[in-house]
């Protein structure tokens, strides 16, 4: 299973709207970054194993995409933080955990 990147508002917006009906699970991701890069690579490890396959999974760049990184933590009441994981349902924040706690045995823990 990939991960989607959303680089738009517009794709924030029905991401949002989505998760109605479908878990959304994102991730922040800074290109500049090593633990971010160590984040992305937790992440990419869950999703080649066995992820639970009823959610959908995203990444945001928070560099060359900042207005959404900006408005998912506004539209979720989060604060900003990179790297950070966080698990949308219903329109609103399920989960979410940043920086080193973004491990594959985390997001298993959570997920499945």
């Amino acid at each position: 299973m990939q991960w989607n990147e959303i680089t738009t508002i517009e794709e924030w917006n029905e991401l949002l709207l989505q998760s109605s009906e479908r878990g959304q699970v994102i991730l922040k991701h800074s290109t500049t970054c090593p633990v971010s890069a160590n984040a992305l690579q937790e992440y990419e490890q869950y999703l080649n194993d066995k992820p639970n396959e009823n959610l959908n999974y995203v990444l945001v760049k928070v560099i060359e995409s900042r207005p959404v990184s900006n408005q998912i933590a506004e539209d979720l009441n989060v604060k900003h933080e990179s790297p950070q994981i966080i698990y949308v349902k219903d329109k609103a924040k399920y989960w979410t955990s940043s920086h080193w706690s973004v491990t594959k045995a985390h997001i298993t823990a959570v997920l499945d």
